[in-house]
């Protein structure tokens, strides 16, 4: 009878039946698994974290993330102290999370993902990804007034930027503590961006304003001022706006410089290859995995099963909704003094949800006229959301941390 006391004493089935709330977490675990490898919502990132929520809760294999106090000094450890007391993910976490790195390296490989040419051919086009950023300010305020400190509005208003690095950093430097939920709210509405933006468009947008064919537009108002060299173009881009950003936003250089810094060495083309692949798939993959499990692993009972939980998660919905609300405003206001008109939908898609609400947009659109295809005009706006949600980041970090 001893050996089997200690056998069941060795499990973790009596911790489990202890505490309800583990199971309540095991379940979440599981929803998100479902969501990410089934429903193919954001699997990239989603998986990693369900499985870092997963391997958190199961009580006594010290998987998951605890929260630097002034009691335990965990911010005054050696990594191998850390590793010895708390586990090997308490190491992974203030190793890469803590200190910032994993984000900006993400950004590094969607910069080189990602072609800014489409927005250097529209760059009017650009300015409709800043005024997707209301969202993001306006949840801010929001926070604030239900009771959430400066900070920790500021890291759930970022949610309205729809990109699950940027809202990682910015939580990372002004809301740690609310560090899994916003991850799981962002992510979650970014893999509902499908679902989101037709919402919103149905509401705000006519049958005439959707059918705005961006090509005859071009065709009746042609551009007056054309690019000749677009491949220099493209290399000079990141450059300049690297530096201007530098001198501005300093505060927005870890995001926008290493996203810069990606689109860079993709642009240059054969002599940087190799930097090119390493950054948009090893290192990206590798960070991706790392940071996934880490968020995952900060979302025990104790940090996630509250009221805050709840109000970030809808917090975050509003915001992506305002977000996309904001942008479509924009051209609606543009179009009422323009003779070139623009489609709405062009605004919808000034979230950082690259490429995703772009083809979004294109599809609404396409739907309604199967000759306006929209998808390169798109991603003139969203591109430029990207970067604008970068910055608002560092501005909120400015004036917050």
């Amino acid at each position: 009878m001893d050996i089997l006391q200690r056998i069941y004493d060795m499990t973790a089935f009596g911790e489990l039946l202890a505490t309800p709330s583990t199971l309540i977490m095991l379940l979440l675990a599981a929803l998100l698994l479902y969501l990410g490898i089934y429903k193919r919502y954001e699997p990239l990132l989603l998986v990693p974290i369900a499985f870092g929520l997963l391997l958190a809760n199961f009580p006594g294999g010290q998987m998951s993330v605890v929260s630097a106090t002034a009691e335990n000094g965990l911010l005054d450890r050696s990594m191998i102290e850390i590793a010895t007391e708390y586990g090997i993910m308490n190491l992974l976490y203030y190793a890469l999370i803590k200190t910032g790195l994993l984000p900006p390296l993400i950004f590094m490989g969607v910069g080189a993902l990602t072609d800014f040419g489409p927005m250097l051919r529209n760059l009017r086009l650009a300015f409709f990804g800043a005024a997707a950023q209301i969202g993001i300010f306006t949840v801010l305020i929001t926070a604030v007034l239900l009771g959430f400190s400066l900070p920790e509005a500021g890291a759930l208003g970022i949610i309205g930027g729809a990109d699950g690095p940027t809202a990682i950093y910015t939580a990372i430097v002004l809301a740690p503590h609310l560090l899994g939920p916003i991850a799981i709210a962002a992510y979650s509405y970014m893999a509902l961006v499908p679902v989101i933006i037709p919402l919103v468009v149905r509401f705000t947008v006519s049958d005439a304003e959707l059918r705005i064919n961006m090509k005859e537009q071009e065709k009746r108002f042609p551009e007056r001022v054309k690019i000749h060299d677009i491949r220099t173009l493209k290399i000079v881009f990141p450059i300049v706006l690297a530096t201007i950003v530098a001198l501005l936003v300093p505060t927005s250089v870890p995001l926008v410089g290493m996203l810069l810094f990606g689109n860079l060495v993709k642009e240059i083309g054969t002599d940087t290859n190799r930097l090119f692949s390493a950054a948009s798939e090893t290192i990206m993959n590798t960070a991706t995995i790392f940071l996934g499990l880490c968020v995952g692993a900060t979302m025990t009972a104790e940090t996630f099963l509250h009221r805050d939980t709840l109000t970030i998660v809808a917090g975050g919905f509003i915001a992506f909704a305002i977000s996309i609300l904001g942008g479509i405003m924009a051209v609606k206001v543009y179009n009422l003094f323009a003779k070139k008109k623009i489609n709405p939908l062009i605004g919808a898609t000034g979230l950082s949800a690259v490429p995703m609400a772009a083809r979004v947009a294109n599809e609404i659109a396409l739907r309604h006229d199967p000759r306006n295809h929209l998808l390169q005009y798109a991603m003139s706006s969203n591109i430029s959301g990207v970067i604008g949600s970068a910055v608002a980041a560092g501005v909120l970090i400015a004036f917050l941390s």
